[in-house]
């Protein structure tokens, strides 16, 4: 980390050490290697800063933990290219090290990995899962190198290597010696069977790091790995002379308004509600907002508050505990019955349903605030980046859910594809019923605070909310059944 500096041309910049961990594809064990890199340098004193390509709230969470700070993401249609630029710099100025996780494989997508990391400079470790290969591993390697001349290729990591014979197979099958950076083993914790997963999935990704009571051992498990390979055992100044990264100051956008000044949101917050973007709760505050968490999992009643966000989470493997927060559901009655404001997005949403048919056909009761019934199913029902038109402006964000819902509520818009109309029938539906709003998009929030404020019940916005049924563009009243 340097302090800024002008350039010849007055620009200022601040210099970084920088890399962006990609792979062929998913579950190669990005993950695993980013936030052993980041546990790494953390344990070595220097200040780290992790960031997430695309959409995602599991992978920040065990970031999190690994960095000790919060994470961002940087994605270039849902953040903005002045977005990503500006948290980059601001990250620059005052952190050692930024860590920059790819999603799916490193070129997949309108908006690649590879493509983030050309336009930014910095360059790129491939995990490859080399469990079941050994000279193919060049192959890919070299394809990852040569594929596009532009991107800066630092080296290429073997994971779920079987054995010290097994890695110096994969090291000799490379054309160029210089990107072998080592062999990561398949990393198992003290008395823990040895191909067991050090960061475990189910439906959604990864369990949240939350949730497991051995969360930093996993991680000193897979920084200790990570430090016998030739990348663990770079110097401090040999990190400084490869990848440090001048990193550009972005011009000021328009400030955020302070639309929800004097405002009290209540955030629920917990194992079953943990879907939440850093940046959505800057924002909020941003537009002074005063926030007040809670958990309804633990038992904990409503705040007082003005309005309330529900996000997205795991309320499908909680429904015991929200069940029996009997208090909690009279306070979110009283709440809607008073005209308070709801945004529930789509766990949130689900909480709010009359109940949910769990994958053995099993009915369990919810809070009954929303007429709706949803369903567990074993295939995705929505997934990718969407935007929703609404009058005070575009929302961008995405979906990514395994349920279904049936409601009889007033369908008032869907989202859409990025560029594209909505249609019936397609993208998520937007349901009001009273002072709720619920849909299964997930917002991002800095595209359009002024939407989200509206959605909160922002006073200078309440003429227009008032008559936000009919305003909203592209409302759809042919079926009031979430069929993604």
């Amino acid at each position: 980390m340097d302090a800024a500096v002008s350039g010849s041309d007055g620009q200022k910049t601040s210099r970084c050490v920088a890399l962006l961990v990609a792979a062929p594809a998913s579950g190669q064990g990005k993950t695993m290697v980013t936030a052993a890199l980041a546990r790494l340098h953390a344990r070595a004193g220097r200040r780290v800063q992790v960031f997430k390509c695309g959409p995602d709230f599991l992978d920040p969470q065990w970031h999190r933990l690994a960095s000790g700070g919060d994470v961002h993401t940087l994605d270039r249609w849902m953040n903005g290219e002045h977005d990503v630029r500006s948290r980059l710099y601001q990250a620059a100025l005052c952190h050692d090290v930024l860590l920059i996780e790819g999603v799916m494989g490193l070129f997949d997508g309108e908006s690649s990995a590879a493509d983030l990391a050309k336009s930014l400079g910095v360059s790129v470790v491939v995990v490859i899962d080399a469990s079941a290969m050994a000279g193919t591993f060049g192959a890919i390697a070299y394809g990852m190198q040569h594929f596009d001349p532009d991107m800066k290729l630092a080296g290429a990591l073997a994971n779920r290597v079987a054995s010290n014979y097994h890695g110096e197979l994969l090291r000799d099958g490379l054309r160029d010696p210089a990107l072998w950076l080592g062999a990561m083993p398949h990393v198992a914790l003290a008395g823990g069977a040895p191909r067991a997963n050090l960061l475990p999935e189910r439906h959604l990704g990864l369990v949240a790091a939350q949730e497991l009571p051995d969360t930093l051992e996993r991680l000193d498990a897979a920084a200790d790995a990570l430090a016998q390979t030739p990348l663990g055992q770079l110097s401090w100044s040999d990190w400084q002379e490869r990848w440090s990264v001048d990193f550009a100051a972005q011009d000021d956008e328009t400030e955020i308004p302070a639309l929800l000044t004097g405002r009290r949101i209540a955030v629920a917050r917990d194992a079953a509600f943990s879907f939440i973007y850093a940046a959505n709760l800057e924002c909020l505050r941003a537009m002074g907002a005063e926030l007040a968490f809670f958990s309804p999992v633990a038992g904990e009643r409503l705040p007082a508050c003005d309005a309330l966000w529900l996000p997205g989470g795991y309320p499908e493997l909680h429904l015991q505990a929200l069940q029996a927060n009997a208090g909690l559901q009279l306070d979110l009655q009283a709440h809607v019955e008073q005209g308070k404001p709801v945004w529930a997005e789509c766990g949130g949403m689900v909480a709010l349903a009359e109940g949910l048919t769990d994958l053995e056909g099993r009915w369990h009761s919810l809070w009954s605030l929303l007429p709706a019934q949803a369903r567990m199913q074993q295939r995705l029902a929505g997934l990718g980046m969407q935007q929703l038109a609404t009058p005070w402006g575009v929302l961008r964000g995405h979906t990514f859910h395994y349920s279904r819902l049936d409601s009889d509520a007033g369908l008032i818009a869907r989202s859409s594809r990025p560029g594209q109309e909505p249609e019936s029938g397609k993208g998520e539906a937007v349901y009001c019923h009273g002072s709720i709003h619920a849909s299964y998009f997930h917002a991002w929030f800095p595209s359009c605070p002024q939407a989200v404020a509206a959605l909160l019940g922002a006073d200078v916005l309440q003429t227009l909310q008032q008559t936000a049924q009919q305003d909203w563009p592209g409302a759809c009243a042919a079926s009031a059944s979430e069929t993604a």
